[in-house]
């Protein structure tokens, strides 16, 4: 009877005891009402998370849990065989360029070396015709001096006339054209087209007829020659005179100004450019602008060559770059917390494998009851004891205060309620030697400022 007596209370004497234990820690965080506030915490560290920025396996790591390290220290490396291999590649193609640039600009030299050599060889071409162009008499209707104009407006002016008779030309050719697409005019282009052969055939046998008459001793040459050259002469007549029983029709009068517009507009053309040809001598020559268009030809050359150098330098720039990269180093002075990598494993871009806590920028934090957190404010100090420095303290100042209370119930209606309702207060701690470590249990009393 005993046994099950105590069997049955044994819940509520564990109840009990779990509250004696609360109503304890309360008491030993708050202290005496009007007296200082303490409270307990574990000293922590910012963390700093390490990813590499490549992707690659794991050749070396050179730090261990809990090891410090100074900002800058390596923490792990990436092989580097495939970068290595194509970094000599792209050194290859930069001294391909290099020497694609050397080949550019003695292409270059020797453009404007064949420059010089055309000018002056035009020069002294057009040197004996300059005082006889002075001495030329103009037309009468033209009454300024020979000298007036400069060979470059001259030049630009026959230009322009080559250009308009070229164009006259063209139309000069749309118009014959549309003329042959007459269907009345088919006889009359038939004879064209049938004298135009005759006269040919005729000049050849008359050709052929001189070559025999010159020959020795041959007479049957000469005579079979003669043969030939009489029945192209019939030929000849007979076109001639099968065009000429055309010429009265109606529509002639069309082909035969339709050919001398064509006529002259050949003509035309022909003399304006025999004009632009005689005033492209000197520097206009169109050996010194074939010269001067290999001269930009080379200039572009170089240029296009300094690029591709360019082009190979920022390569090697950029794999340097990724070469540096695969030394992972610590970006902060801290403390190594976690390592999860080894030798031979393959990691991602950005996939962190390492956290670094920031020994100069420790802080702890701690709760206060809900009774006390109107005492609290930012900037209040306080002072810290640890385990493993005892005797000494340490200093802190209160960085942050939490806006929302934790471990509270649902509805906080009574005294003792509210007394479970708790606000986290993180500080900043001040340890200038560097004692202080992540992970140590502290106590932290409140300055009386702040009680």
């Amino acid at each position: 009877m005993a046994r099950q007596g105590l069997r049955r209370f044994a819940p509520l004497v564990f109840v009990v005891v779990l509250v004696i234990a609360g109503l304890a820690y309360l008491a030993v965080i708050s202290g005496p009402e009007n007296g200082p506030l303490r409270a307990s915490g574990t000293v922590a560290a910012v963390e700093v998370g390490v990813a590499p920025e490549l992707a690659g396996r794991v050749a070396e790591v050179f730090v261990e849990e809990g090891q410090s390290v100074p900002a800058g220290e390596r923490l792990f490396s990436l092989d580097d065989s495939l970068l290595r291999a194509q970094r000599q590649r792209a050194e290859a193609a930069q001294r391909t360029a290099a020497a694609g640039l050397q080949t550019a600009e003695a292409g270059l030299d020797a453009a404007r070396l064949q420059y010089d050599l055309a000018l002056v060889a035009a020069r002294a071409q057009d040197q004996a015709a300059h005082p006889d162009a002075w001495r030329q008499a103009p037309p009468w209707e033209f009454t300024l001096p020979a000298w007036y104009f400069g060979r470059g407006e001259e030049l630009a002016a026959a230009e322009a006339e080559f250009e308009s008779a070229d164009l006259t030309l063209t139309e000069a050719q749309r118009a014959w054209g549309r003329l042959l697409e007459d269907p009345a005019l088919a006889d009359l282009r038939a004879a064209e087209t049938r004298l135009v052969q005759a006269l040919l055939a005729f000049q050849v046998a008359d050709d052929v007829y001189a070559r025999a008459n010159a020959a020795r001793d041959t007479q049957a040459l000469l005579d079979q020659a003669d043969e030939q050259r009489q029945a192209a002469r019939d030929e000849l007549e007979a076109a001639q005179a099968a065009y000429d029983d055309l010429l009265s029709e109606e529509g002639t009068d069309a082909v035969e100004q339709a050919r001398a517009g064509l006529a002259l507009a050949r003509a035309g053309r022909e003399a304006a450019l025999d004009r632009l040809n005689r005033l492209r001598t000197g520097e206009y020559a169109l050996a010194v602008r074939a010269a001067e268009a290999g001269v930009a030809q080379a200039e572009a050359a170089v240029t296009q060559a300094r690029a591709v150098i360019e082009q190979a330098r920022a390569e090697l720039a950029a794999l340097d770059v990724q070469l540096g990269k695969l030394v992972v180093r610590a970006p902060v002075d801290g403390v190594v917390l976690t390592r999860s990598l080894e030798p031979g494993e393959v990691v991602m871009v950005g996939g962190e494998v390492m956290t670094l806590g920031r020994l100069d920028q420790l802080t702890i934090t701690v709760y206060v009851p809900e009774e006390r957190y109107g005492a609290i404010r930012l900037g209040d100090r306080a002072t810290i004891r640890v385990d493993s420095f005892p005797g000494e303290t340490f200093e802190a100042e209160v960085a942050r205060i939490a806006d929302q209370a934790e471990f509270t119930p649902r509805n906080v209606q009574t005294e003792e309620g509210r007394r479970t309702t708790v606000f986290a207060v993180e500080l900043s701690l001040n340890d200038p030697q560097g004692r202080l470590k992540p992970g140590m249990p502290a106590d932290v009393t409140f300055d009386e400022a702040g009680a």
